[in-house]
């Protein structure tokens, strides 16, 4: 019987008594690792909070912007109460891509004999016989990626209000909606909340007699409007 104080490493050579293994050790700074990473998740996670905000808030849309433009004119006096129908300033919107803004001429029609004599127009004085553009601002302004054709809209029924709200009621023009690629592509998917008989287009205080879903449902099946989601539809 072999004694208990035998040494089991008794006659083995001195390579084969060191441990084949050893035990790796990390440096004491890695113990600050678990610490660092959540802090650097909680921020990432706070910076994505923040971006998602900023990205989506209407400032970036731009709901809201109401420039000072060079002639303080009021929609709400030009189109509320004088009734003036959209396309007598902006002309084009029915036969082109864009609404166009009035020549000088276009005031002048009336106020070559309506407050000749206002502060407030002399800059369109100005312009009238010097032929000079008035430096209008302008509001919905659109990317240059984008396409929008207001002719399309137009003819397919699309009112005035439905992207630029009640400007009939604005003494200064402000940008009513968010014009955003999210807000567009829920009108193309499902337009016809926004659809109205054509000869109502661009009259701001219509509304439909019934339920107006209903009608904008008729109307899209009556014309066959079938908005494309296509990417190539707007980035060209």
């Amino acid at each position: 019987m072999a004694p208990e104080n035998f040494d089991q490493n008794q006659g083995q050579s001195p390579e084969s008594s060191t441990t084949t293994t050893d035990k790796f050790v990390f440096p004491r700074w890695v113990n600050g690792l678990r610490e660092g990473i959540a802090v650097l998740a909680m921020g990432g996670l706070l910076y994505a909070v923040v971006l998602i905000t900023w990205v989506f808030s209407p400032e970036m849309s731009a709901m809201g912007y109401a420039p000072e433009q060079p002639v303080p004119y009021s929609h709400a006096l030009h189109a509320g109460d004088l009734g003036i129908d959209c396309r007598y300033c902006h002309t084009a919107v029915e036969t082109t891509a864009k609404a166009t803004l009035p020549p000088t001429a276009t005031c002048m029609n009336c106020h070559a004999t309506i407050k000749t004599g206002s502060e407030q127009l002399a800059i369109v004085r100005a312009s009238a016989e010097t032929g000079a553009a008035i430096p209008w601002v302008r509001i919905p302004d659109l990317p240059d990626f984008v396409y929008f054709n207001h002719a399309g809209h137009i003819q397919s029924g699309v009112g005035c209000v439905s992207c630029h709200g009640q400007v009939d009621r604005m003494t200064v023009v402000e940008q009513a909606k968010p014009l955003t690629m999210g807000w567009c592509l829920e009108c193309h998917r499902n337009p016809d909340p926004n659809l109205r008989p054509m000869e109502f287009v661009t009259d701001m205080t219509w509304v439909a007699a019934g339920d107006p879903v209903a009608l904008g449902a008729e109307l899209r099946a009556e014309h066959n409007i079938n908005p494309s989601t296509d990417c190539t539809t707007c980035h060209r």
